[in-house]
């Protein structure tokens, strides 16, 4: 889905459901510890792809998931209606939800899935230790620079809780350096299709 203030499109050409799966569910939400709830932070909710992947791993895992995601470029339900997503009826119809659902509020999705629609910019995130995930979505660095600072990395720092994880498509060297520099122990992991590599970065457990 191209986005024409940008010039970019809504994921990868390559598969976004691929992409996503990889990135921020296999690379990201996998390897939280476990625990009875999960709380993840997503920057850039767009078609919210995102959110339903998560969605359908609470379901299938049985574990609550809160799920808090930021948004300032939203996407009408009529073009959220359009994507083909879900795999089922029910998935479709609790998709759309999230759509249509009201911003800067908890809303119960399902059972296991709880969301929260920010209609904030990143820069104004003030979390402290509050996150065991973030899935970070944003436009790459070409298209939004202003979204990859060192300032930035180290507000979602301060948002995860200790042994956190911030996980992304992007794999840049000043990304990564600027990651370290906010604290975080950084991985260059194999992308997805298409991409060569991604990174995930972790708050050390033991950081007061």
């Amino acid at each position: 889905m191209f986005v024409p203030a940008l010039n970019e499109t809504y994921h990868s050409r390559h598969g976004a459901m691929q992409e996503s799966q990889w990135v921020f569910i296999k690379q990201g939400l996998d390897h939280v510890q476990e625990s009875k709830k999960r709380r993840i932070h997503e920057v850039g909710f767009g078609t919210g792809l995102n959110a339903l992947l998560a969605m359908r791993w609470a379901e299938e895992h049985q574990v609550n998931v809160h799920f808090t995601t930021l948004e300032t470029n939203v996407l009408s339900p009529e073009l959220a209606a359009q994507l083909n997503y879900a795999t089922t009826e029910k998935e479709r119809s609790d998709f759309l939800k999230m759509h249509t659902c009201d911003w800067n509020e908890d809303v119960a999705i399902t059972s296991h899935f709880t969301l929260h629609k920010a209609q904030r910019r990143v820069q104004d995130e003030k979390a402290e230790s509050e996150f065991d995930v973030i899935f970070y979505d944003a436009f790459g660095p070409p298209t939004q620079p202003e979204m990859w600072t060192l300032a930035i990395f180290q507000r979602m720092y301060a948002a995860l809780k200790p042994g956190g994880i911030f996980v992304t498509y992007c794999a840049k060297g000043q990304v990564r350096r600027d990651l370290q520099s906010a604290g975080f122990t950084v991985e260059r992991l194999p992308g997805p299709p298409g991409k060569r590599e991604m990174l995930r970065a972790t708050k050390p457990a033991d950081h007061g």
